[in-house]
């Protein structure tokens, strides 16, 4: 393809994509449909994702499999500029954090599987949908997996033992859920800014060590052209990535949803957008209405907390459009990077592969819903939050990535590990 041609393209789609996010926003606005908002917060989450390849599946393995912390730094930096946003915009008032419970055996199965699920499907949840929207067929098969797995665990044969083992939650002195802030007793934004500075400070100095190395090259194409048409350092999408979190999470809490980016359930959503005869879409804030006042039958008195006994109709799966549109979304913005960037290709592995990628789907939904999130939910946001559940959950998930990485794609056996 010729430079002009290339020109051509990547303006054109980037002039339609910024016209599209203005009139989205410009709807919201005027129709009051804050739950539009979800559509500008996922391109651009896809399309970030997209341009520095930052899936959690291949932050965590690659540290082991090809000695590159490059994703994993990506995804911390993300992390902490969360950390630090969140604490401005709690600090004054626009949001009110809302981090998870220590509900710790979900957490920990949970992760096993789904530290499992996302070395088989090659990508975590938010992983299979950009690479599938720029065409990856095994991440296909791994995001068609993964509303089966969430599917089993939150309306199937391990529903009863999902809900069982939430009932082992340990709360902090005060009631709430276990976050560094309740253990070590400091302010929240005190932690997310000695996490900052201590960022900093690291980043300065392997910055320093890769200069005596000869590590780091200077590239003088023109900013613009970097930004839009190029791939990204995985640092620069996780910048990205941090600041666009405290919008996702305005846009959030303003239909009712009091967290953060998260993609699990959105997934879901997806799936049964086609298969629910009757769902009922959320995408507002509840209303408060005052109990409704009855007659009691002994006083003829109205009472808020005398109901008349009718029979209960069956319950209508719940589908957040917020979390909907935010995936579908994301989809598109990464079909868009990867067209810009000219990566759109359709590859695909062995059948065999491709099959144990739909299994490892299976198993990453089912490892999500236990513990109620991926790593966009439970490690971006969680560990963002400082939730005590999240951290384990994301512990756990880490060892067992490293663990299938090892066995199954660097061929490793126990005997190579007690041997060295």
């Amino acid at each position: 393809m010729s430079e002009a041609g290339t020109n051509v393209n990547w303006k054109g789609y980037s002039i339609l994509s910024i016209m599209f996010l203005i009139g989205i926003v410009l709807i919201a606005k005027y129709t009051g449909l804050s739950v539009l908002t979800a559509i500008p917060v996922g391109f651009l989450f896809g399309f970030f994702l997209k341009k520095g390849e930052l899936c959690g599946a291949s932050a965590i393995s690659e540290v082991i499999l090809m000695r590159d912390r490059s994703k994993a730094l990506g995804l911390w930096i993300a992390i902490v500029i969360c950390m630090v946003l969140f604490a401005a915009f709690d600090l004054m008032g626009f949001i009110k954090l809302s981090p998870k419970p220590l509900i710790y055996l979900n957490y920990i199965v949970g992760g096993v599987l789904f530290g499992t699920g996302i070395v088989l499907a090659g990508g975590c949840v938010s992983g299979c949908l950009f690479k599938s929207a720029a065409g990856s067929i095994n991440s296909m098969a791994g995001l068609i997996g993964i509303p089966f797995g969430i599917s089993i665990v939150e309306f199937g044969y391990l529903s009863g033992f999902n809900k069982h083992m939430k009932s082992f939650v340990i709360k902090a002195q005060d009631g709430g859920p276990v976050t560094l802030s309740s253990i070590t007793g400091m302010p929240y934004w005190m932690l997310a800014a000695i996490f900052a500075v201590l960022t900093i400070i690291g980043i300065v100095i392997s910055n320093k060590k890769n200069k005596k190395q000869g590590k780091l090259k200077q590239d003088d194409t023109g900013i613009i052209s970097r930004t839009i048409r190029r791939p990204w350092k995985p640092w620069k999408a996780g910048i990205a990535i941090g600041i666009l979190a405290i919008f996702a999470y305005l846009s959030s809490a303003s239909v009712g949803r009091n967290y953060p980016l998260g993609v699990t359930h959105g997934v879901l959503h997806m799936q049964q957008l086609f298969t629910e005869n009757n769902p009922t879409y959320v995408y507002k804030k509840p209303e408060t209405k005052p109990a409704a006042l009855t007659q009691t039958p002994s006083t003829g008195q109205f009472s808020a907390s005398d109901k008349p006994v009718t029979p209960a109709a069956p319950a209508s799966k719940k589908i957040n459009l917020w979390l909907l549109l935010l995936v579908v979304s994301l989809m598109v913005g990464s079909w868009v990077s990867a067209r810009i960037s000219g990566t759109m290709t359709f590859t695909s592995r062995p059948p065999s592969q491709t099959v144990v990628a739909f299994f490892g789907g299976i198993l990453l939904g089912a490892g999500a819903a236990f513990a109620g999130g991926c790593v966009i939910g439970n490690i971006l946001s969680g560990w963002a939050l400082m939730s005590v559940g999240n951290i384990l959950f994301g512990i756990v998930t880490i060892l067992c990535n490293w663990a299938v990485t090892y066995f199954y794609l660097m061929g490793g056996s126990v005997s190579d590990i007690f041997s060295k």
